[in-house]
């Protein structure tokens, strides 16, 4: 164990690291928010494009976030629960949005769904827009989304094993039976935790979102969009006051992830963090 003067030495380190590189930013965006006064804030907040970005941005998350509980769901109980040909092909599958960049994951959207795409045609023709349009930041949002409910359970279900599901299938429980009555009660905290880290990333997520949504603006920005383009034409006061909504958004996700971690310390731990 580390005493004395070196203990001091790496606790002062990293605090001046987080001080820097965290706290101080995170200051900055209220200050500048606040620099004309409570009023220019509000203004910027509730100004119809930027009210057009946070009812897109919820909506986007409201999509993405229950498609990938369902996903992650699926794919951690098969993954864990079930012995089966190509099982480390959908692990990998699975972490593949955390090794590409949320810009190439765009791009791919737009080669297939794009109007020069390869089905952009066919889309064309029978009137559906998924580029530059809500659906393709919602499939853009999903796909750098998806891992993380499933990279929280299942680690979770693979430290407690199957013994408790075959007990209650050599029971007679039927397989929905056994998934809500023994497997759910016992990760519902690891996937309350995905589920949490999974919103915030998709409601401040600018990458992919950026390359499929056009930047048409009151249609098809969101809230990460929206800033870029006030911060762009100088509008420094009305960027800064909705960037603080989604500051405020990832100062609650980590007071509830800190919540979690301290009330379901067992559980937490047995996923891995």
């Amino acid at each position: 164990m580390t005493t004395g003067w070196p203990k001091y030495l790496l606790i002062t380190l990293a605090l001046a690291f987080l001080g820097a590189n965290i706290a101080l930013p995170l200051a900055a965006v209220f200050v500048e928010a606040f620099a004309k006064g409570w009023d220019a804030y509000v203004e910027g907040i509730i100004e119809p494009d930027a009210l057009a970005a946070v009812r897109l941005t919820l909506l986007v998350a409201a999509i993405a976030v229950p498609f990938n509980i369902v996903f992650g769901l699926a794919a951690s109980w098969a993954i864990t629960k079930f012995d089966f040909r190509g099982k480390a092909v959908l692990i990998t599958m699975i972490d593949l949005p955390f090794s590409v960049s949320p810009v190439v994951s765009g791009l791919i959207y737009v080669l297939l769904f794009g109007l020069q795409g390869w089905f952009g045609e066919s889309l064309r023709d029978a009137g559906v827009q998924i580029i530059f349009a809500v659906p393709g930041i919602v499939l853009a949002t999903v796909f750098v989304t998806f891992p993380f409910v499933a990279r929280e359970l299942i680690p979770l279900m693979q430290e407690q094993g199957r013994d408790e599901e075959e007990a209650a299938r050599s029971l007679g429980a039927g397989g929905w039976t056994v998934f809500r009555r023994v497997t759910l009660p016992n990760i519902k905290w690891g996937l309350l935790y995905g589920v949490l880290l999974c919103n915030a990333r998709a409601m401040g997520e600018f990458g992919a979102v950026s390359v499929v949504s056009g930047h048409i603006r009151g249609l098809t920005n969101t809230m990460p969009l929206h800033v870029e383009i006030l911060y762009n034409e100088y509008n420094f006061v009305a960027a800064f006051a909705v960037a603080s909504l989604l500051a405020g958004l990832a100062l609650v996700t980590l007071l509830v992830k800190s919540l979690l971690e301290w009330r379901f310390a067992d559980t937490i731990a047995g996923s891995g963090h």
